[in-house]
């Protein structure tokens, strides 16, 4: 008899919690396990949403290639197993990655949920181009190659799009004003919370900004050339 089992990736919302959909919802209730990034703060998520007495597995950055291959074994044995990151679409700059991989190289059944996306909610938002685009990710740590993926954002002429945190945004925009302070900037912070907030001017204005007013909070970084 051929298994049912499958993975589903399944997004759940970036900040308010009512921004999930009723497919997730009903994949999420009729799951045999969670596999969750970090399963304490997946649980209030889940009890808000009247789901309870799941098995919630930890699958983060750390254990992914380790514990990939046994999420996988238990769909291909029948389970159906729903994957969930803190915040969005799973494999996007979070965990999923891998375990897509290893259905693929086994041939277990898996499928992506529609849903929240950081990324395209601040791309939108923006008011930048956005009929082409480029997501970078968290940038570096490192100045240098922090300066290497605003630059190449720029030269695309395409909308740049990357996660930075608050405590690196003013230096990051330090870097950003250094290559072209007449660039097109946009920080969008805590999006669908309740302090969201869209900063937008050229990376001259923005700087200065957040110079006086120390950001707080998840941080979208979207650039565009002058």
């Amino acid at each position: 008899m051929e298994s049912t089992g499958r993975i589903v990736l399944v997004p759940t919302p970036i900040g308010n919690l009512g921004d999930i959909t009723l497919r997730a919802l009903e994949v999420l209730k009729g799951a045999d396990r969670i596999a969750c990034e970090d399963t304490r703060h997946s649980a209030p998520l889940l009890a808000h949403h009247g789901i309870s007495g799941k098995p919630l597995v930890a699958l983060h950055e750390h254990n992914e290639a380790k514990r990939a291959p046994d999420l996988v074994a238990a769909a291909a044995a029948g389970e159906t197993i729903a994957l969930i990151s803190d915040a969005g679409m799973p494999g996007v700059s979070d965990p999923g990655y891998r375990v897509v991989q290893t259905c693929l190289e086994v041939g277990v059944p898996f499928e992506v949920l529609p849903g929240p996306s950081a990324v395209i909610t601040a791309l939108i938002g923006s008011g930048f181009p956005c009929h082409a685009f480029r997501f970078g990710g968290f940038l570096s740590v490192k100045s240098g190659k922090r300066r290497n993926a605003l630059q190449a954002a720029l030269d695309s002429g395409e909308t740049g799009i990357f996660f930075e945190s608050p405590h690196r945004l003013v230096s990051t925009l330090e870097i950003l004003h250094g290559i072209d302070p007449a660039a097109r900037t946009c920080v969008a912070r805590e999006l669908t919370k309740k302090f969201e907030t869209y900063h937008r001017g050229t990376a001259a204005e923005v700087l200065a900004h957040f110079q006086t007013h120390p950001p707080k909070g998840e941080i979208v970084l979207l650039v565009h050339p002058a």
